[in-house]
């Protein structure tokens, strides 16, 4: 159920508590989501035939299916009996004529008897009437058999029965949402008047304290700024129906920003606000130029202001980025369609590319023909991806490359769009539901998403008059969206579906206009200049929806269109005046200028790397100047920092991820009641490993592998439970990552459980799981020790399968360990529900990614239960195996379900009807264990998946079942306790019962490195062994091992 049938749902219960059930009746039937039996059965008790149709034509037409043509021939027909035994022939004829006659092609010898009738003196005396009675008799019999017509017609299906939703449900929704709002008031009174729903509510002021006054109602526009879902309400001008549907995004009522401009621009309330806790003020000293009548500051030490080398590109550069791991790559873009790779601080280029067009044929004739009328090309915009593992090219006319980058100056084209009609204006990279995409926009006033490794578009936004000049994309809990600004002023935010813009507001000055988050993604700014050249640099206030500030200090007028960037969540940097301007993102006044040494365009481009340590502006002469620390002597060629010249990427990031565990390990606490970071490790035991394969013995020998690892402790508490693992000396039977990567869940086999948290603060901005930046925190509440339903009584726990699935936004979990199937609340933990008691006893879980509420149940009993948790009720019940599921996984592609079993079965199901599409045997080694536990895992693009088995791994295609690759142990290697695949689906981390775990590529699976747990992780026995691995969701280089003695332990092995 989506959540546009949701909120109508939430209507028809609001219409009906409120007695408006004609309304409500009304609503049921243009929407087509609910049939009201009880409604339809008075209609027709009633004899009410007109409304009866009128009723029914929402959900059915008459030949629809052969149920529908049954429903509609059944109630004529009793009309039409009715009309005769009321002896009223002329009504009779006109339904035999009018309502019954399309019915004739279907059965002529039946119309003709109906015909017959209408001369009778008494047409009971019919052989097929005869035990009609009377007309309320009649009509009894004929709403009993519509009844059981209408249940088997499969477009009644789902529409027969109201979801049970709490009363009053609308109500609290919005309470809900006033309170929320409440929150976000910057000046929030103790008891708020709430008088109007049709704005988002704010308290008034008692006094001048605030930056920007609250409008009245009546002055109150629109623009989106994103923030809680429920809090915040759409601009009824800008957004339609669908808009609501999705439910995914809150689109907050923004203030007239031409208003809030104004009384900006007149308010001395924030004109000398702030403190500076790294600026030191200077008491003698000149104004520079721009500077106006601000105080001079000198910039500290750590802030790059200092020239340290001069790059020359050749021709005039017009975008440049950093890479976001190699801080001191530097990829430019030229106004004749050049790119080149840059060492900054060597003064090394590394690359250089002229424009070239890779498959002509490929390209539209639009763009043919452009170029033969003028082949000059320029670039638009180059980025990289968020890894740095690809970067984009946006050029002049239509076309948009990406290239992929391994290091160094391996560089190699990747795709090429005929993105755009005109110019591609600019593009930018995200990441949402796990898929890399990259956005566009250009003079054709769309924006495009494409898909960054297959080259499909995905979605196209239309909605702007303009040329779109540049989008941005980001998420905000969870939800992700894409702002998007085109050459008239016009901003949009835009959800990743093709239901057009949720909302769109005008920017200050009404032209160009970039915007940019800050690097910790909270404070939102942006940066335009109009036609008359005013220009404007701002900060957007998210939670009420207005303008924030409106920074002084800009050229009046500016010459060009101005370009910035912010940095270390602190400063704002334009390129205006020949100058570089700085300011404290917390002080309406510019704080200080930097010349570079002179030289510079009037409006030149800057940008930081992502450390905030060197910042990059184009100078005159198709120069580009690279400032430092002022305390960093300027590196010549051959410096320390040459290496990332030489080396490639996989080397690079090592090398980084090594130097920053020194400065981690310190951050456990005595007590045990953290992490302790165990460093970086050589394991010196590792000897040449040996696997058989088709019977034919390969030797593979690899260099010592270098990881790092995370132990998540065992202290035991006085009720006998340990912190950081579940009980002591239990098994961990389950092991997982929560889907944002930012938290793991380990499940013992008697449902003990923790849960460790990783904080989001300076030190790891993620707030992702890690295990060299900062130690994560146990959250495991108190009074809360298992995480399960009702065992039953038939079932002990020792003999039952633990498992446990988190929705797709993590906001609950399910779980079973042999009882009942329990959902609960993951941020109370809190059980929610349970259902489906044993036996017989549940052995696996999946669900659906669709839409969040299907749920596949495997079973000892070797059947297969799909159950829909909302509406609490069992959709079918699956059979195609002989011995218990021990595997479940959900394809939304391929819209298929696949199981797998104790019996070495795997069966696709179609996840429609639930049909049975295909099966094979998997193919089990003949002197290995009979297959009593094979698993499975969906591969990232929900096609492959693995297998897995006590001797073998295998990766199947999932439509046809066709093995693409296996592995087997061999008679001489452990068997394989447990194997998952990385979060790229590029490789499979295995584990095994002789205490190590081996890392493949997929789908080959050759061997790229073993580790030996005895002699990396202090203080273990040699019979443990891990029984569990769970792959990061997000890090492909990242996995977790669950212990045979409780411990856990993350890994993030450097050479892979």
């Amino acid at each position: 159920m989506s959540l546009h049938e949701d909120l109508i749902f939430l209507i028809l219960q609001f219409l009906d508590e409120e007695n408006l059930k004609e309304t409500a009746h009304i609503l049921e039937r243009e929407t087509g989501i609910f049939f009201d039996m009880k409604y339809f059965e008075g209609l027709a008790l009633s004899g009410n035939w007109d409304e009866v149709e009128r009723y029914l034509s929402g959900f059915i037409k008459v030949k629809d299916n052969k149920f529908s043509l049954k429903i509609y021939f059944e109630i004529r027909k009793q009309k039409f009996l009715e009309a005769l035994d009321n002896h009223d022939g002329p009504k009779a004829l006109s339904i035999l004529v009018n309502d019954l006659k399309v019915f004739a092609p279907y059965n002529e010898d039946l119309y003709k008897e109906m015909t017959q009738l209408l001369t009778a003196d008494d047409f009971r005396k019919h052989k097929s009437l005869t035990t009609y009675r009377d007309t309320n008799c009649a009509r009894i019999i004929m709403v009993n058999e519509l009844k059981k017509i209408i249940e088997a017609n499969p477009l009644f299906h789902g529409k027969l029965k109201f979801p049970n939703i709490r009363s009053q449900r609308l109500r609290r929704l919005i309470n809900q949402s006033l309170k929320w709002q409440h929150v976000f008031c910057s000046q929030p009174q103790r008891d708020p008047v709430m008088k109007t729903l049709f704005v988002d509510h704010f308290c008034k002021p008692q006094g001048n304290h605030s930056v920007v006054n609250n409008p009245p109602t009546s002055e109150v526009g629109s623009a989106p700024v994103p923030t809680s879902p429920s809090s915040c309400t759409s601009r009824p001008t800008t957004v339609t129906h669908s808009a609501v549907t999705t439910g995914t995004v809150g689109l907050c009522v923004l203030r007239n920003p031409a208003e809030t401009l104004e009384e900006l621009q007149d308010s001395e309330s924030l004109s000398k606000t702030g403190s500076y806790k790294i600026w030191d003020e200077v008491t003698s000293g000149t104004t520079n130029p721009g500077q106006g009548q601000s105080s001079v500051f000198r910039l500290h030490d750590d802030f790059p202001k200092v020239v340290q080398k001069t790059l020359n590109e050749g021709s005039s550069p017009v975008s440049m980025d950093f890479h976001p791991v190699q801080s001191t790559l530097l990829i430019v873009g030229t106004n004749v369609g050049d790119i080149g790779l840059w060492e900054v601080l060597s003064g090394d280029k590394l690359l250089c590319r002229s424009f070239k067009v890779w498959d002509i044929g490929a390209c539209s004739t639009i763009f043919k023909a452009a170029m033969v009328k003028n082949p000059s090309v320029s670039v638009k915009r180059i980025r990289w991806s968020p890894d740095g593992s690809i970067f984009g090219v946006a050029y002049s006319k239509h076309i948009l490359q990406l290239y992929s980058y391994s290091g160094a100056s391996d560089v190699r084209p990747k795709l090429e769009f005929d993105a755009h009609v005109g110019g591609v204006n600019d593009l930018a990279f995200c990441v949402p539901d796990e898929k890399l995409l990259v956005i566009s926009c250009g003079d054709d006033k769309m924006v495009k998403a494409w898909d960054a490794v297959s080259g499909v578009k995905i979605f196209t936004f239309e909605g702007h008059e303009a040329s779109v000049c540049s989008v941005l994309p980001h998420n905000k809990e969870r939800i992700h969206f894409i702002f998007s600004t085109s050459m008239d002023g016009n901003i949009k935010a835009w959800l990743y579906d093709n239901l057009g813009a949720r909302v769109d507001f005008d920017s200050p000055g009404r032209w160009c206009t970039t915007m940019a988050y800050s690097d910790d993604a909270k404070r939102l700014f942006s940066c335009g200049t109009n036609k008359d050249g005013e220009s404007f640099l701002v900060e957007w206030n998210e939670a009420e929806g207005s303008l924030k500030k409106i920074y002084q200090g800009l050229r009046k007028p500016s010459i060009g269109v101005l370009q910035f960037d912010t940095a270390n969540n602190q400063f704002l940097v334009v390129g205006d005046d020949h100058l570089i301007k700085i300011w404290d993102m917390d002080n309406l006044e510019l704080l200080t200028t930097i010349d570079a040494d002179g030289d510079l365009p009037a409006s030149p481009c800057v940008r930081f790397n992502k450390e905030g340590t060197l910042l990059a502006v184009f100078s005159n002469g198709n120069g580009i100047k690279i400032l430092g620390r002022d305390s960093c002597p300027k590196l010549q060629q051959g410096s320390e920092c040459n290496f990332l010249a030489s080396s490639s990427l996989s080397e690079i990031l090592s090398k980084l991820s090594i130097s920053q565990i020194s400065s981690v390990g310190s951050t456990g606490i005595e007590d045990g009641s953290v992490p302790v970071n165990e460093g970086t490790r050589n394991l010196e035991n590792v000897k040449p490993i040996l696997i058989e394969e088709a019977n034919m013995k390969i030797s593979n020998i690899y260099y010592n592998p270098q990881f790092q690892f995370l132990s998540l402790p065992a202290k035991t508490n006085k009720n006998g439970l340990t912190e950081g693992t579940v009980r002591k000396s239990e098994v961990v039977s389950s092991l997982i990552y929560n889907n944002a990567g930012d938290s793991i869940l380990a499940l013992g086999s008697n449902a003990n459980y923790v849960v460790w948290k990783w904080p989001q603060n300076d030190f790891n901005m993620s707030g992702k799981a890690t295990t060299t930046k900062i130690p994560p925190q146990s959250s495991k509440p108190i009074g809360r020790p298992r995480l399960i339903g009702d065992y039953s009584t038939r079932t002990k726990p020792a003999d039952s399968v633990a498992c446990f699935v988190y929705s797709k936004h993590d906001s609950y979990g399910i779980t079973t360990s042999g009882g009942k199937i329990s959902v609960f609340d993951m941020l109370t933990y809190k059980k929610i529900v349970s259902f489906m008691p044993s036996p017989p006893m549940a052995t696996s879980l999946a669900l659906s990614p669709q839409n969040g509420t299907i749920l596949a149940v495997g079973l000892d009993d070797s059947t297969i239960m799909i159950y829909n948790i909302l509406r609490d009720e069992v959709k079918s019940k699956i059979k195609g195996h002989f011995e218990k599921i021990t595997g479940l996984g959900f394809s939304e592609v391929l819209n298929v379900l696949v199981s797998s079993g104790a019996d070495a079965q795997i069966v696709v199901w179609n996840s429609d009807g639930w049909e049975r599409l295909n099966s094979r045997s998997m193919q089990i080694p003949d002197e290995g264990p009979p297959p009593s536990n094979i698993r499975i895992q969906f591969h990232q693009d929900q096609i492959q998946f693995l297998a897995v088995h006590d001797t073998c791994l295998a990766i199947y295609e999932a439509k046809k079942l066709e093995c693409i690759g296996q592995w087997v142990t061999g008679k001489s290697s452990a068997q394989i306790s447990h194997a998952t695949i990385s979060s790229d689906g590029q490789l499979v981390y295995a584990t095994f019962l002789d205490g190590t775990a081996s890392v493949f590529n997929t789908p080959n699976f050759h061997l790229q490195c073993r580790i030996d747990f005895n002699a990396c992780i202090l203080d273990i026995r040699n019979e443990v062994y891990p029984v569990v691995v769970a792959a990061h969701p997000k890090n492909p280089n990242q996995f977790a091992v669950g212990l045979s003695n409780g411990g856990i332990h993350i890994f993030e092995p450097l050479n892979l």
